[in-house]
C-alpha cells in the first residue's frame, strides 16, 4: 500500500471525525503588526504573515481550507479592501497550504519539491498547487517592498523555504522553527534531522538582535529565542547519542527520557517520546 502524504492524512482524519472539523467554528484570526503594512496573522494551523502592499496583499501560508473565509475577511480588513494577490508556501504540510485553493490568490508560489509532492497527491486540490516555484531563491519586489524567499536544505521537509521582509527585518521562519517545543521533522518527506540543526546555526549567523521572527507554530520570537531553540536541538541530540555510546537500546533511552530541563518542551503533537525517537533516526556523523 503507498504511503499517505501528510495532506491526505489530515484531510481522511477530518473527513471521519465532524467534530473536529467543528473546531474551526470558533477560531478566530488574529493580526498582529510588526512594521509598516506588515502584520502576523495566527489562527489554526501555521502562523501566517500579511504584507499589504500598494497592488495587492502577499500572504504567507494558508492554514486550512475551512478557515478560507475568515482569512480573507481579515485581509479585507487590514488592507482596505485588497485583494489577495501573491500567497506564499513555507512547506507542504496541510496546516501551512490546505487553505490554498478556497483563499484563491491570483498565484502561489513554492519550492520545487512542494509542487512535486503536492502533485503527487491525489486529495490535494489541483486548484491549490503552486504556479510558481524556485530552486534556490526568489526576490520579489512589489510596490516598492522587498521580499527574498530563501531554500534551505532538507531539515524540517526537502521543500522548506523561509521568508525575508529586508526592509522590515523580520523573517518567516515556517516550521523551520517551533517556537519553545520539540520540532515535528518530517523524515517521510525528506527531513533531516541534522540538516535542522544545521540550518538554525545558519540562520541565527544571518539576523540580528533586532529581527522579529515569525516561527511556523508558537509565539513571535527574536534571535535570542532561536539561539535557545538551537541549543535544545544540540543539547538533546548529545544526550541520546551519548546514551546510545553506553550502549542503551532505543527502549530504554526513551524510558530514560530527556530530564527535567526539557519538560517545557514537550506538546501534545511531538512528545519527548517522539522527540527522542526522532533523534535516534538522526544521520550518522560523517568523518
Amino acid at each position: 500500500m503507498p504511503r499517505l502524504l501528510p495532506y491526505t492524512l489530515i484531510l481522511l482524519l477530518l473527513l471521519s471525525l465532524p467534530a473536529l472539523a467543528n473546531r474551526f467554528a470558533n477560531v478566530e484570526i488574529k493580526a498582529t503588526p510588526l512594521a509598516d503594512n506588515l502584520f502576523l496573522l495566527t489562527g489554526s494551523g501555521g502562523n501566517m504573515a500579511a504584507l499589504v502592499t500598494a497592488q495587492e496583499v502577499i500572504l504567507i501560508d494558508a492554514q486550512f481550507a475551512e478557515l478560507a473565509d475568515k482569512i480573507n475577511a481579515k485581509l479585507t480588513e487590514i488592507s482596505d479592501g485588497k485583494a489577495l494577490g501573491t500567497l506564499i508556501n513555507t512547506h507542504l504540510h496541510a496546516d501551512h497550504v490546505g487553505g490554498n485553493s478556497a483563499l484563491m490568490p491570483k498565484r502561489i508560489i513554492a519550492h520545487d519539491n512542494v509542487l512535486t509532492r503536492l502533485t503527487a497527491d491525489p486529495a490535494f486540490p489541483r486548484s491549490g498547487l503552486p504556479t510558481e516555484t524556485f530552486s534556490k531563491q526568489l526576490s520579489l519586489h512589489v510596490g516598492g517592498r522587498k521580499i527574498r524567499l530563501e531554500y534551505l536544505p532538507p531539515s524540517h521537509t526537502d521543500g522548506d523555504v523561509i521568508v525575508w521582509f529586508e526592509d522590515s527585518n523580520v523573517l518567516h521562519m515556517g516550521d523551520m522553527l517551533f517556537e519553545g517545543r520539540f520540532p515535528f521533522i518530517d523524515l517521510n518527506n525528506g527531513g533531516s534531522v541534522r540538516g535542522y540543526i544545521a540550518n538554525i546555526a545558519y540562520v541565527i549567523d544571518l539576523i540580528d538582535d533586532d529581527t522579529k521572527v515569525i516561527p511556523g507554530h508558537g509565539e513571535l520570537t527574536d534571535k535570542a529565542g532561536l539561539q535557545r531553540f538551537y541549543q535544545m536541538m544540540l543539547q538533546t541530540l548529545a544526550q541520546v547519542e551519548q546514551q546510545q555510546a553506553k550502549g542503551l537500546n532505543a527502549e530504554q533511552i526513551v524510558a530514560a527520557g530527556l530530564g527535567e530541563q526539557w519538560q517545557s518542551w514537550h506538546w501534545n503533537f511531538i512528545t519527548e517520546q517522539r522527540w527522542i525517537n526522532t533523534l535516534l533516526q538522526a544521520e550518522p556523523l560523517t568523518q
